[in-house]
């Protein structure tokens, strides 16, 4: 028997629906769970010998102050990259900053993608209607081509395969690398081995590492191949853009539905940690002025950026973190209007 979601009122809040054929003495079981894990909006899935597992995963509401850092335990952990000011620890401010809005936002853009945390945190937990996000560095970019567009599961084999040897390190690392999905595994390395998830060039590797287990320290293959699983089941709810998130900004610029959420590579600390660093920080500041939709960016907190943020007229607030170092700092936080702030 076909059944089809049209038979609802109610669109689906996911987007493109398919058509399929069940046995009818399971459809309505079917179109209840289906219903549930779209309303949700996040969700688990994998099986073992014995069982098919599908487990709902509410995000957890997590209380903060713009004071106090947030302990990034109480986030989920969803890329695959560990990466240089990675903003897992920014997720229950991204959370507010979508969920104060009326309804989900059409699209949410982020151009400087990196890990791309705010883009999965959003997708995962139905926080936009749809997510597009950009990286212009092109190993970080094989990653993500490869995760969305087809290739997930030779990645995750490559992975769980891989025996860790700095032997086998440094062939990976040293080899130059012409097809995509070897680029994409050459980088996923390169980031979990080197010191601090460093891709710039002459990034050292991990010596002892946590535990003192060296370059295993932060290769945790089941879990990489996990992340990467689960990323490519909600591949219709993200693309990605290899490319530079300028002219990602101003293809949606005039969208009043979209929202942007952008980290930049920053004004004191980019050289040393990202391959592709430099940006015109002056003109990435009038370019938001000119969107329609809103945005929010997060930024290094110096006097220059405060000076950027106040001459445009923008609201900017200090907000605590720790550093990978675990020194307690302060980032800006950028907007039109902060009022959603918690504290």
């Amino acid at each position: 028997m076909a059944r089809s979601s049209t038979t609802y009122p109610k669109k689906w809040n996911s987007g493109k629906t398919t058509v399929i054929r069940v046995p009818e003495r399971i459809a309505e079981d079917l179109l209840r769970v289906a219903r549930r894990l779209d309303d949700s909006g996040c969700y688990r899935f994998h099986e073992d010998s014995s069982a098919l597992v599908l487990e709902m995963l509410p995000a957890r509401r997590v209380s903060y102050k713009s004071d106090r850092p947030i302990n990034v335990a109480s986030v989920p952990q969803r890329s695959p990259f560990r990466y240089p000011g990675g903003k897992t620890w920014l997720v229950p401010y991204i959370r507010d900053w979508l969920r104060h809005k009326k309804t989900p936002p059409a699209r949410l853009i982020e151009p400087f993608g990196g890990g791309a945390i705010v883009s999965l945190t959003a997708a995962f937990e139905g926080l936009a209607r749809h997510v597009i996000f950009a990286e212009l560095d092109e190993g970080v970019a094989a990653v993500w081509r490869v995760v969305l567009n087809g290739q997930a599961d030779w990645l995750e084999k490559q992975i769980l395969r891989f025996e860790l040897t700095l032997d086998n390190v440094m062939v990976v690392l040293r080899q130059e690398r012409s097809e995509l999905r070897d680029l994409a595994f050459q980088t996923i390395l390169r980031n979990r081995v080197q010191r601090g998830g460093i891709l710039a060039p002459g990034a050292g590797l991990i010596k002892t590492g946590e535990g003192g287990r060296g370059l295993a320290s932060r290769w945790y293959a089941k879990t990489l191949a996990r992340r990467i699983r689960e990323i490519h089941q909600l591949k219709d709810r993200l693309t990605f853009v290899g490319g530079d998130g300028f002219d990602l900004i101003r293809e949606h610029q005039a969208d009043a539905e979209a929202v942007f959420y952008l980290d930049p590579p920053y004004t004191l600390a980019a050289r040393r940690l990202y391959r592709v660093w430099q940006i015109d920080h002056e003109r990435l500041f009038s370019t938001m002025a000119a969107c329609r939709g809103d945005f929010l960016m997060s930024y290094d907190n110096t006097v220059e950026i405060a000076a950027l943020a106040k001459r445009h007229d923008f609201d900017s607030r200090p907000i605590a973190m720790k550093s990978t170092h675990h020194a307690r700092m302060t980032e800006l936080l950028i907007a039109r209007d902060l009022s959603w702030l918690q504290g």
